[in-house]
Order: C-alpha cells, then structure tokens, then sequence
C-alpha cells in the first residue's frame, strides 16, 4: 500500500471526510495500486477536503498529483496520484456511484493503524 495513500485518507479525516475508506486495488485494477474514497456534506467541504489531500501529501513525499479533475463542479474530485486516486465526492454522488459496492473485491486497508497524523 503506498504510505501516501494513508496519508491522503488522514489528511481528509483531519477535515471531517465522512467514511473514508482505503481499497487495495493492485490485485483487482492494475493500473493502480489504491482509490482512497470519502465525501464532504456540502461543495465548501469537498473543495477544502481536496485542498488538505493535496498539501498534506505535498508536505509528507513532496509529491504533486498528476491530474485533478472536478475542481470547478464540486461534486466529485478525482486527485490522480498515479500509483493511488483519491475520490472525493459531494455525498450524494457518492451514494449515486457507489464505488464501495462496484469494488466490493478489494481489499479495505486499516488506513487508522499507527497513525502519527
């Protein structure tokens, strides 16, 4: 599991993302190894819980998501890391597309343990 990954899934926590979950998505995807997925109540929520992803892993590995798409919308935010995405939708359009459920192989990851966030 790339650690950025569990960084990105605290960085929403710290921002009150609701149910944010970590699938290991190597086995079943193979492009990617992980989708970090969590939602905010309203688009003011979704857009600081994007912002705080990004900074945070920036802060973390120095990294820059390759593409981030969903910005102007708000409704869902797709922050590619290449080797992870991060899924931020409004709560709503994550009921809509449900990925938990159209992913329901992978594996959920304890993106909690050993924090030091």
């Amino acid at each position: 599991m790339p650690e950025p990954a569990l960084v990105a899934a605290r960085a929403a926590d710290a921002k009150l993302g609701e149910s944010t979950v970590v699938l290991a998505m190597g086995e079943l995807l193979g492009v990617t190894d992980a989708f970090v997925i969590t939602s905010g109540r309203n688009s003011r929520q979704v857009r600081t819980i994007a912002e705080e992803v990004e900074q945070r892993v920036r802060e973390h590995t120095g990294r820059s998501p390759w593409a981030v798409e969903g910005q102007r919308e708000l409704r869902w935010v797709l922050i590619d890391y290449g080797d992870f995405l991060v899924h931020v939708f409004h709560e709503e359009d994550r009921q809509y597309y449900d990925l938990e459920r159209l992913w329901s192989d992978a594996v959920r990851v304890d993106w909690k343990a050993d924090s030091t966030d």
